[in-house]
């Protein structure tokens, strides 16, 4: 599998699947279960949550506290990716269902929304 060594250029969907896989069975041993990888998910997407409160919201920052929102951001998108692979879910194909479904069903509803549409 050729891979991106120099971390440039796009990569897509199916390529984050195949580069994860890879360095899971190279360096991971394997992928932690299914659920303990749901937990794990659940936790990162709390410590996004984390992040988001105290830069965007109310919450400050403790003292010496380093916040990266991509990094946690890319820590979500890691273990979602695990999960797709354990799971068989092929990525690309099914944003490329997703953005259709909501297209159909939503094309229209929030054009015409006032609350959006509003300012």
């Amino acid at each position: 599998m050729e891979q991106d060594t120099n971390n440039t250029g796009d990569i897509t969907l199916r390529q984050a699947q195949r580069m994860v896989d890879h360095w899971i069975r190279t360096y991971g041993v394997r992928y932690f279960s299914e659920l303990t990888n749901m937990a794990v998910l659940t936790e990162e997407v709390g410590e996004l949550a984390r992040v988001i409160a105290r830069r965007y919201g109310d919450q400050s920052f403790k003292p010496g506290e380093r916040a990266n929102l991509g990094d946690e951001m890319a820590d979500v998108l890691w273990v979602l990716l695990c999960l797709a692979n354990q799971t068989g879910v092929d990525l690309t194909e099914e944003l490329r269902r997703n953005i259709a479904k909501k297209t159909g069903r939503d094309k229209l509803r929030h054009i015409n929304n006032e609350k959006l549409t509003e300012k």
